[in-house]
């Protein structure tokens, strides 16, 4: 509605929502060929454009929300160019919640999850062999297999947001969560870069404007949604399980040491150690508690 406005009604959105366009890999395919113009993604959809995304969503690399959005904001324009590099353009960043460990049976040492077989996104290899390498049977499939996996015994674990396993129902055949903050689920709102340009320049920065601030609304309100779904499936036989400082601390070794695995060959190293860079520097500069 806003982009109708200001341009006058020359650009109108028509949105595809609940996964009618595929899930988002497929949305940026699709935005390749032209078959889409702009789509909000996060996670695996980011990677497609670009696997340096992966920089700013390594497990457990922050530990509040202050913390990532201070990184984010620091790193979006280096990042922005890459991926403008690659034809696409950020309109806004924001992100999904924070990723957790769901299971069927309770998990607070990471020595618990081996037992389990742990879904993770097929396509990402990179993730996958980082599972294996800790020592975890990990099952690669399509998100939209999940319940079914679930409720056949393929999968018992599964890592997501919140949000995400109450929308899908997931939480209702996995009733364990372990109350580790993974990575924020990074997303961004993309359009083609060509058809950002075909935009006549006077409204291009009036849209981009406006799309900042829809993101900020947005990131509130997911957020505050991601409590709320943590609370609803709570009522509904959701068991949190706190983890230990020192076996928090053993997940975040462990993690850390599957880094470069994660990171693959497409991920420069000197932009992860970027990343930490700032957000050392920010942990620094905050008082003591």
């Amino acid at each position: 509605e806003s982009w109708a406005k200001i341009s006058n009604g020359s650009i109108q959105l028509r949105i595809y929502a609940g996964g009618v366009a595929g899930d988002d890999p497929d949305m940026v395919r699709k935005m390749r060929i032209g078959q889409l113009d702009a789509a909000l993604v996060a996670g695996s959809g980011l990677y497609e454009i670009a696997h340096e995304t992966k920089a700013i969503q390594m497990p457990m690399m922050f530990s509040d929300d202050n913390e990532w959005d201070h990184v984010r904001t620091q790193i979006a324009a280096k990042l922005e160019k890459i991926y403008a590099a690659k034809g696409f353009r950020v309109l806004l960043w924001g992100d999904g919640g924070w990723v957790y460990l769901f299971t069927q049976k309770p998990v607070v040492h990471p020595d618990d999850l081996k037992p389990l077989r742990l879904f993770v996104w097929a396509g990402d290899q990179d993730n996958l062999q980082a599972w294996k390498n800790m020592g975890y049977r990990a099952v690669p499939l399509a998100v939209n297999e999940i319940h079914s996996a679930l409720h056949s015994g393929l999968i018992n674990a599964y890592i997501t947001t919140p949000l995400a396993a109450l929308s899908f129902q997931w939480f209702g055949l996995s009733k364990e969560m372990t109350n580790v903050k993974l990575v924020p689920l990074v997303g961004a709102l993309v359009i083609a870069e060509r058809k950002w340009q075909a935009i006549p320049p006077e409204i291009r920065e009036r849209l981009a404007q406006s799309s900042q601030e829809a993101g900020k609304r947005f990131l509130l309100q997911m957020r505050q949604h991601s409590a709320e779904a943590v609370g609803v499936m709570q009522q509904h036989g959701l068991k949190i399980h706190a983890v230990p400082p020192d076996v928090l601390t053993e997940w975040n070794k462990r993690f850390r040491a599957n880094y470069p695995t994660i990171m693959g060959g497409n991920v420069p190293p000197e932009l992860v150690a970027e990343v930490e860079r700032l957000r050392d520097e920010y942990r620094a500069a905050k008082p003591a508690p």
